[in-house]
């Protein structure tokens, strides 16, 4: 038996689905970890995910970007 490791977006529904379906098919979980949301936001800053803005309208030019 093979052992796959896979990290993915919980919050993305088709990986989501996908993984529904594999797991349909006879695929058991060997270890599961989720994370709480301090350490996502963690993971966002160490990874330079993160953006400021000093208004709205800033932000507004930064998301249309």
């Amino acid at each position: 038996m093979a052992t796959v490791t896979i990290n993915y977006d919980a919050h993305n529904t088709n990986i989501t689905t996908l993984l529904s379906v594999i797991m349909n098919l006879g695929a058991t979980p060997v270890n599961t970890t989720s994370q709480t949301g301090i350490e996502e936001a963690l993971e966002d800053v160490r990874n330079g995910r993160i953006y400021a803005a000093k208004d709205a309208k800033s932000l507004i030019h930064q998301c249309l970007q």
